[in-house]
């Protein structure tokens, strides 16, 4: 085969793969039986193989994954990621649809009498994506991260069929579309199913599945996991659109997936009634929502109303009230963390419980046990918190066995039989065996290697066990001691494992101070409180020799980490690790660089932030600030120097700004006076 022939037979292939995708994952009305598309992939793949000059990273061959991602880049939203303000109550609503008509000067008589159209639609529970078109081609997909940036994952995104690589018509050049990937609940208990027969532990929840999914960095594994994706919101600055209704029916011409459930409304009362309607449907969709999200139509309406400095005031969303089932309580048992927090653990009789089956639920501590009286063989009324986590929120008392015995609560630790303890003001019981109790020592190495600490990815939780069990990992300072020879004899360790482990050791040792300050696992500190340290103290010999004053007049440092901090340096075995980590080559303290960065030139200044930002995001804005001396605080008084102020400001905080006579700058204003 001549190269024209191929380019053209590729271009061919990918087209009509691409219409089979759609009309499968979209349409739900497929043409063609799935050997018959398995035949066309298989085609396209061999020749693309023969003739690499003309494959495409958007070819549907990249459907099927395959490629390792190391880490997920960050990346700024071109447009903010807001969040919607919460509502539980249809009072709330009426509320807000008041407001809404105060804000565009309407005056209405009653709940049909409003003349703004508000766009009722599902609230997918799952990992809210924004997807960058240009030229009707998929260019990037990024996560809400804070709302300010997140990660580009891209390559997981493109394994998700109902997501188009190329539009089918294309209405705008460049835009953005929001939407929320999402398991569904087949899906989910087939995934399950397969990974109980394997022994693997099972996962809690769809939502935590595909958000946990797209963080994968196999795209083959995540193509494996069948998400799916509904699109809701088109952003761009080139719209003809009038409203977002329209928006939607053009999104769904040019080939992405929306809801079809989605409904135009005239009035609130017709918002109440759609809600009413799904809060007994809901249970029978596919798959789970935990809402309403309700915009209003009208592009011109929505940019009048405007933006608080948190959501839009032109959308709200109502959410469902948690579901309640009665079942029996089996026996409790005990989960020791890596700090040595004692949590109780409710076994139950299995039971459905949103979409899901439950068999534990979290008893939290020895309080909630006495407040409850929850006694074994009671039957207990459970709920899922915020639809995700099972809690026990009362007893039927009148199934209470007359012979029930009142719930002890255990006196020691139940993996090393240490006594425990339990500090006053604090709710939980610890395991004081913070350095051979088997949970908190695979915890703590579980938590120094992960992302955000030391990043050591090859080293993950199954591999930790096993080094565990075979006496070659027994704390944290142990990682810096192994060799490839230790590893090779293990079990599903080969060499090319082997290697990237002991690689990825190795490049741990250019982390950054902060992140081990973080990751050395001082109780209380966490992640931001241990940058907030690094930046003041600049290296750990400094930090060690602060008394219990000097660490108090850090920021964010109170009584409890303060005194966490000293416990934590003054134990004798944490002084060997720390030196054996030190002798490692880790960081231990700032680079040179992050010295030179900041100043003093904002000491005895204190800022409010408020609004939204072009240049940098607000944690960026609040970062420059304490680098240069600094302090933040979230209420405006009149010991407040500045309020840096973007976009869509509080009204209330420039209310209280003016009557205070605080001087309000932008964020140019403040980049000259750093500068």
């Amino acid at each position: 085969m001549d190269k024209i022939v191929a380019e053209n037979r590729i271009n061919f292939l990918s087209d009509e793969l691409n219409k089979h995708n759609h009309n499968y994952y979209l349409l739900d009305n497929p043409t063609i039986s799935d050997f018959e598309f398995d035949k066309l992939l298989e085609e396209l793949i061999s020749l693309e193989k023969q003739f690499p000059e003309f494959y495409s990273t958007r070819s549907p061959s990249q459907r099927i994954g395959g490629g390792l991602t190391k880490e997920f880049k960050s990346v700024k939203h071109i447009y903010p990621m807001l969040s919607l303000s919460n509502s539980y109550d249809t009072s709330d609503l009426i509320d807000f649809d008041r407001r809404v008509q105060e804000g565009l000067g309407i005056q209405a008589n009653d709940l049909f009498g409003s003349s703004v159209q508000y766009v009722c639609e599902l609230k997918f529970d799952g990992l809210s994506i924004g997807l960058t078109y240009k030229d009707g081609n998929l260019v990037q997909a990024i996560t809400r991260g804070d709302g300010m940036q997140g990660d580009d994952v891209t390559t997981n995104a493109i394994t998700i069929k109902s997501i188009p690589l190329k539009l089918k018509e294309i209405l705008l050049p460049d835009f953005e579309i929001r939407g929320e990937i999402f398991m569904s609940r087949p899906v989910f208990n087939q995934l399950n199913k397969e990974r109980e027969a394997l022994g693997d532990a099972l996962l809690a929840n769809p939502r935590n599945a595909a958000s946990g999914s797209m963080k994968i960095q196999n795209s083959a594994v995540v193509a494996s996991r069948k998400l799916d994706c509904f699109l809701y919101s088109i952003l761009t600055n080139n719209s003809s659109f009038k409203t977002h209704f329209e928006g939607l029916d053009s999104a769904k011409k040019m080939g992405f997936k929306i809801s079809p459930h989605t409904k135009l409304v005239d009035n609130i009362q017709q918002v109440i009634e759609f809600i009413e309607y799904w809060n007994v449907e809901r249970f029978n969709l596919p798959f789970d929502i935990d809402g309403i999200v309700i915009k209003v139509n009208n592009y011109k309406q929505q940019l009048q109303l405007g933006f608080t400095a948190k959501s839009p005031r032109w959308a709200i969303a109502y959410k469902y009230k948690a579901e309640q089932v009665s079942t029996q309580l089996v026996s409790i048992a005990y989960q020791v963390g890596r700090t040595g927090a004692i949590t109780p653990v409710a076994n139950l009789a299995p039971i459905a419980l949103g979409g899901t089956t439950v068999k534990r639920a979290s008893l939290h501590n020895a309080d909630i046990i006495e407040k409850l009286d929850v006694r074994l063989g009671d039957f207990v009324f459970i709920e899922k918190g915020g639809e995700i986590i099972p809690k026990i929120i009362g007893v039927d008392i009148t199934k209470r066995k007359p012979d029930s015995i009142k719930t002890i609560y255990i006196t020691h630790c139940p993996e090393c039989n240490s006594k425990l303890y339990r500090n006053e003001g604090e709710a939980n019981h610890f395991c004081p065996n913070d350095l051979e109790c088997p949970p908190q020592v695979k915890g703590k190495i579980e938590h120094f290697v992960s992302r955000k600490a030391m990043n050591i990815d090859s080293l993950g939780g199954e591999t930790i066990v096993q080094l565990y069990n075979a006496k070659i990992l027994n704390n944290i300072a142990d990682i810096y001691t192994i060799s490839k020879e230790q590893l090779l004899p293990l079990e599903r360790m080969a060499e090319k494992s082997a290697t990237n482990l002991i690689a990825g050791i190795e490049a741990s040792k250019k982390v950054p101070f902060e992140r081990v300050l973080y990751a050395i696992g001082i109780r209380h500190v966490g992640e931001t409180t241990a940058k907030k340290i690094a930046k003041k103290v600049k290296t750990l010999s400094n930090l060690i020799q602060l008394n219990k004053e000097e660490l108090l007049a850090i920021d964010e440092v109170g009584e409890t980490i303060a005194d966490s901090i000293l416990s934590f340096f003054v134990d004798y075995k944490n002084q060997q690790l720390l030196q054996r980590l030190n002798n490692a080559g880790l960081q231990f303290e700032l680079s040179d660089e992050q010295k030179e960065a900041g100043s003093n030139k904002f000491i005895g200044f204190t800022f409010v932030i408020s609004g939204v930002f072009n240049k940098y995001s607000r944690d960026q804005l609040k970062e420059l600030i304490e680098l240069n001396g600094g302090k933040n605080s979230t209420s405006i008084s009149s010991k407040t120097s500045y309020v840096l102020a973007g976009e869509n400001m509080g009204p209330e905080k420039l209310k209280k700004a003016q009557s205070l006579g605080v001087k309000i700058i932008s964020e140019n204003d403040f980049l000259a006076l750093l500068n």
